[in-house]
């Protein structure tokens, strides 16, 4: 199964055009089964140019799968952790990337993304899988 981040699905909306925009457009094409998580749907509405845009990307992935966190406490922090270790690496990355990266994680899922920060978390952790 495929997470697919906030970054695709932006880019999508904007109309941008690269290769992780066609992996997604195949995804939809060929059914292929993906979800999202609580943070990305919040990220993706919290971006919407006005009430009928956030209308229609509610009514939208509201039907999507979402996938959770699995392990309570602990995987806040197991998601600090990855966040300790970027930061120990010299790398910056943002909090709600390391929860997504996670969720990621603890549902052995493939993540689809196109955002510098998920690179940066799978050089501290070999556990992050990109589709």
């Amino acid at each position: 199964m495929i997470l697919i981040d906030t970054s695709i699905i932006l880019d999508l909306l904007k109309n941008k055009d690269n290769e992780k925009i066609e992996k997604f457009k195949k995804i939809l094409s060929l059914n292929i089964p993906f979800g999202i998580n609580k943070y990305i749907y919040q990220e993706i509405l919290q971006g919407a140019k006005n009430e009928k845009e956030f209308n229609t990307l509610d009514e939208y992935l509201i039907t999507q799968k979402f996938y959770d966190l699995k392990n309570d406490i602990n995987s806040f922090k197991e998601s600090a952790l990855l966040y300790y270790k970027c930061r120990k690496a010299g790398l910056t990355v943002k909090t709600i990337d390391c929860i997504i990266a996670q969720t990621t994680i603890e549902n052995d899922l493939y993540l689809l993304h196109n955002d510098k920060d998920f690179e940066n978390i799978a050089s501290v952790e070999p556990k992050l899988k990109f589709y």
